[in-house]
C-alpha cells in the first residue's frame, strides 16, 4: 500500500498466548528524524484502532511498517490502506477477519 506496510506471521504453538493479536508498529530512519517517526508511528496506531481488531484470528502477530509517504498522506487514505492490506491478508491466508 502507498502508506505502509502490513507483515504477519501465525504463532506455533507454544510461542505465546493464542486468544489474541499482537500488533507492533515500526519506522526506519528512511521516514525522517525520531519526531517524524514517532508522528508516523501515532498515526498508523491511530489508524490500527479506527480499523479494529475484532474479527481478527487469534494468535497472528502484525507488523505494521511506516513508509515516508505514512506522513503526508490524508488520515482517511491511510485508514483504507491499511484496511485493504488486511483484507490481502485474509485473502492470501485464506481466512476471514
Amino acid at each position: 500500500m502507498p502508506g505502509l506496510v502490513l507483515q504477519a506471521r501465525t504463532r506455533r504453538a507454544g510461542e505465546a498466548p493464542d486468544d489474541h493479536v499482537r500488533v507492533g508498529f515500526t519506522c526506519s530512519r528512511k521516514v525522517g528524524n525520531a519526531v517524524a517517526r514517532n508522528r508516523a508511528k501515532r498515526r498508523l496506531r491511530a489508524a490500527m484502532e479506527e480499523v479494529g481488531q475484532a474479527g481478527f484470528r487469534s494468535g497472528l502477530d502484525l507488523v505494521v511498517i511506516g513508509r515516508r509517504a505514512t506522513l503526508g498522506r490524508p488520515y482517511g487514505a491511510l485508514v483504507r490502506d491499511l484496511s485493504k492490506a488486511l483484507d490481502k491478508l485474509d485473502g492470501l491466508a485464506g481466512g476471514g477477519r
